[in-house]
């Protein structure tokens, strides 16, 4: 049996670290954590919208004293589901590197709010995203970057407390970095991990990713909580670190072939991950793969939202329903009972 259940709110990992989870870690649904010792706190990532960031701090204050007056907040990478809700850590220092402010409004909330809207407007790709982002709102939220940024690695105190932050971007996205707390053997990993879930490359190169998650498997680390999905050890980077590599391994022959991304995507093999949940993000890995195999002077850079449309029909080729299908049902049936 799993030590930490794999429910929705606050996870108390031991020695001042926590985690708050958002099952079932797909579209949207990601995790946050909290390191304190004494009065001083630090918050790692907030959520996708402003409710769900509020119902993640409120959790944390009414358990956790330090809480109640976040000093730092350090931001994985740039993604909405791990910054849309900075705004509500009123008065923190926030920190991130310089990878993540650059890349910060990549997914502009009120863009995103607008096609989830007018999704028919946008096309496939419109009503795509519709699908992945339905259970959440991006009303009110404004953008609140780092205002203090780091490269390769930064020391921070926690009360008497040693957080490493680690940069390990571009990997999964332009600017990714570890929260690494050694003395308690822990480490938030933001999106390098996706638990029990398929990872999705938006920048690459994927190499790095998975010199990433070796780096990780040899750190003095028990506990690892990952941006989306459950609490988690060692074994769950190593699986993850052998989806990449197959990937990796298996579309480069496509690649030599002279296949162009997305006809590598649908001949791909993809095994025992086929079955993973979301694996029809692989099509965005695979274009991110034929990015690193090009080796070209300079990368180029891709607009995420064409993507949405490409995975909408991978799903579709995968037999699969909709996105938040179960959770959706769910919330359908709890405004009927409300109105009965």
């Amino acid at each position: 049996m799993a030590k930490w259940q794999y429910t929705k709110g606050l996870q108390d990992i031991g020695n001042g670290c926590y985690a708050y989870l958002l099952p079932d870690g797909s579209w949207g649904w990601s995790n946050s954590g909290l390191i304190v010792d004494g009065d001083a706190s630090l918050l790692v990532d907030t959520l996708f919208d402003l409710k769900l960031t509020a119902e993640m701090l409120e959790a944390y204050r009414a358990a956790i004293p330090a809480a109640r007056q976040i000093g730092t907040l350090v931001n994985t990478h740039a993604d909405g589901d791990h910054t849309f809700g900075n705004q509500l850590v009123e008065g923190a220092r926030i920190i991130g590197t310089q990878g993540t402010v650059d890349d910060f409004a990549r997914f502009d909330p009120a863009v995103v709010q607008n096609i989830v809207t007018n999704a028919e407007k946008f096309g496939s790709a419109g009503v795509f995203m519709r699908e992945c982002f339905r259970p959440f709102d991006f009303s009110g939220i404004e953008l609140t970057p780092p205002s203090e940024t780091f490269s390769g690695r930064m020391e921070i105190m926690v009360g008497s407390k040693k957080v490493e932050l680690i940069e390990v971007g571009p990997s999964h996205s332009l600017g990714d970095a570890l929260i690494y707390v050694p003395d308690d053997k822990v480490v938030y990993t933001g999106d390098i991990l996706f638990t029990d879930g398929t990872p999705i490359a938006w920048y690459g190169p994927v190499k790095r990713w998975i010199d990433v998650c070796d780096m990780v498997l040899g750190m003095d680390v028990e506990t690892v909580v990952a941006g989306h999905g459950p609490i988690s050890t060692k074994d769950d980077v190593r699986t993850m670190r052998d989806y990449l590599q197959y990937v990796t391994d298996k579309t480069r022959p496509l690649y030599d072939e002279g296949m162009d991304y997305l006809e590598a995507a649908y001949a791909l093999d993809l095994g025992e991950y086929r079955d993973w949940n979301d694996a029809e993000r692989v099509v965005v890995t695979v274009q991110t793969l034929f990015d690193d195999f090009d080796a070209a002077p300079e990368r180029p850079a891709r607009a995420p939202i064409p993507y949405f449309a490409e995975m909408k029909s991978f799903r579709h080729h995968l037999g699969r329903g909709p996105v938040h299908e179960a959770y959706c049902k769910a919330c359908s049936l709890q405004l009927y009972q409300r109105r009965a």
